[in-house]
């Protein structure tokens, strides 16, 4: 029998002494998180916090949600800038808790990678825990995995978790909406974290590198596309607790149409006008550099809308002035109303997304660009 050297972890490329020496760097940023109602310290097998004050619930329900930050990972990855694609991430999932009028209770996250590279988790992290802390939510527990041979060693993915908490009898959505409800409409910080399979290829069959200058941004082009998540949970929070929002629409992946049409109830439409906003710089630079269909656009991205609310009428004005507040631009998008279901000027309407049979959205006019 031939003799052989030992086979170790380590030498099977997982590294447990960089693991922890990653939990040592992030654990500050982690803990500052940490409201009152946190028990206990970072490094238990689970995280837990006091939820005594569910008891003054008449029907507490859980909502819950998970999410990535897609391929915009790549682009942190070829840039070696890490802590803001955290921000992504918690924008991802907390917002889409806020949706229904939930107040977020927690989060936690998970990061799988080649190697684990102490400092780059830790950049990481701290992202997260940032972004957490700016909407009140705790950072609750995470775990990061080292998977090699299955991830380059430069590469990682991020996924996370949120659960947050709403009285049964106030959770928002189509049962609130009526007719003759106006939207409102909060602007996006930029691509947020969705769409970037189209955005990396209209770049890479376009020749641009991410360290090129682009004019009409004021920077480069990586500097753009790493523009972290605009967080509009406070903001929502700020009007779920005027009581005056019927609905909320976090304009993910499907964009404004496919998105605004899942929180709207069968039989009614919502006119939006396309000319209503001036669409951001860096949408019309991925359209022409590209080529890219207007239709192919606006079912991909934002466009520059990166949440909705549906209010009555009368509290139109308020809704966009407490936005406003808030720091981040509103203003009234469109209408609703009943749906006679004869197709507009534009094409017919946008109905039955994302495998809801709800509502419908109808798109007219022509995008306003800068």
């Amino acid at each position: 029998m031939s003799e052989t050297s030992p086979i170790t972890y380590a030498g099977a490329g997982v590294d447990t002494e960089a693991g922890d020496r990653a939990v040592e760097l992030m654990k500050d940023a982690v803990r500052a998180t940490h409201t009152p109602d946190v028990v206990g310290g970072v490094g238990g097998f689970a995280g837990l916090v006091d939820v005594s004050a569910l008891r003054e619930y008449r029907r507490p329900l859980l909502a819950t949600s998970t999410d990535g930050v897609g391929t915009k990972v790549a682009v942190a990855q070829a840039m070696d800038v890490h802590h803001t694609i955290g921000h992504d991430l918690v924008g991802m999932v907390v917002d889409d808790i806020v949706v229904v009028g939930a107040r977020p209770l927690l989060m936690t996250d998970y990061i799988a990678c080649g190697k684990v590279v102490p400092e780059r988790i830790a950049d990481i992290v701290r992202g997260i825990a940032e972004a957490c802390a700016l909407v009140g939510t705790p950072l609750l527990g995470g775990e990061t995995a080292e998977h090699p041979g299955l991830l380059g060693e430069q590469e990682y993915d991020v996924a996370g978790a949120a659960t947050g908490v709403v009285e049964a009898d106030a959770v928002l959505g189509a049962e609130r909406v009526r007719a003759g409800d106006v939207v409102v409409a909060m602007a996006s910080s930029g691509l947020h974290s969705n769409g970037y399979s189209l955005v990396r290829r209209v770049i890479e069959v376009a020749g641009w590198g991410l360290e090129r200058h682009v004019p009409e941004l004021g920077r480069t082009l990586g500097e753009e596309l790493l523009e972290p998540t605009r967080l509009y949970t406070p903001a929502c929070l700020d009007l779920v607790g005027t009581g005056q929002v019927h609905a909320f629409s976090h304009v993910t992946g499907g964009g404004l149409a496919a998105n605004l049409a899942r929180v709207l109830p069968a039989g009614l439409v919502a006119d939006l006008d396309r000319a209503g906003w001036t669409v951001p710089p860096v949408f019309e630079l991925v359209r022409s550099l590209g080529q890219v269909p207007w239709t192919d656009l606006q079912n991909t991205l934002n466009l520059g809308v990166g949440m909705v609310a549906v209010v009555p009428a009368d509290a139109a004005d308020a809704t966009v002035a407490a936005v406003r507040a808030r720091g981040i631009d509103a203003w009234e998008l469109g209408t609703v109303r009943d749906d006679d279901g004869a197709p507009g000027p534009d094409g017919p309407a946008v109905r039955g997304t994302k495998g809801v049979a709800g509502g419908a959205v109808r798109l007219h006019g022509s995008y306003v660009t800068g």
